[in-house]
């Protein structure tokens, strides 16, 4: 075997016959500028691994968003459906309000000379009757009278109607109930329109 026959054999043995096979017939110097080293495939493929893994993470902080959002909705959808349940007679209940008033007023009303009288105190006995039974009937369905005469004035249940000179109350103190107040529930139905103490002038 020649020295020239033993070239030929050793540079066969370097190469891949399939590459071969696929750079046939291409230019020596476009297979040059086409070669692409590993270093460069794999810092390609690092890049793209990496902004694949952004947008993963996007996706998924995207995702527990959505969820938070939902289950937000869902509990104020919640929320919303036990208050409709929860006060779903207040209409009714502001308007039995003035049921009670008028029954008070009646009660007021009556002179104290014919209370002790026998032919009023069947008319007297019935009104009495008729408005414990009516507070019984509120505090079942959680209408509570809003305390007023002898206290604090509160901007969140109370109403301040006049200013009543007063010696004996500190200044902002009820001295003076117009209008009961009443609370359904934890909610302000109606508020106590009252007078409230001052300095005398």
């Amino acid at each position: 075997m020649n020295d020239e026959t033993k070239k030929n054999v050793n540079e066969n043995q370097d190469k891949d016959p399939v590459v071969e096979a696929e750079l046939e017939g291409v230019p020596e110097e476009l297979r040059e500028e086409d070669d692409i080293s590993a270093d460069d495939g794999t810092q390609g493929f690092e890049a793209r691994l990496a902004e694949l893994e952004n947008e993963l993470a996007e996706a998924k902080q995207a995702t527990l968003y959505a969820h938070a959002e939902a289950q937000n909705i869902r509990r104020r959808l919640e929320k919303d459906a036990q208050d409709a349940r929860a006060y779903a007679a207040t209409p009714f209940a502001r308007d039995i309000l003035s049921v009670a008033d008028n029954l008070a007023r009646a009660m007021e009303a009556i002179p104290e000379e014919i209370r002790d009288e026998e032919k009023w105190k069947g008319l007297i006995t019935g009104l009495q009757a008729t408005h414990r039974e009516l507070d019984t009937v509120f505090g079942k369905h959680g209408i509570t009278r809003i305390p007023a005469k002898g206290m604090p004035l509160d901007p969140n249940q109370h109403q301040a109607m006049i200013e009543i000179p007063s010696d004996e109350e500190e200044p902002g103190t009820i001295v003076q109930e117009m209008q009961a107040g009443y609370m359904f529930k934890d909610r302000l139905l109606r508020a106590a329109m009252v007078g409230v103490a001052k300095k005398p002038d």
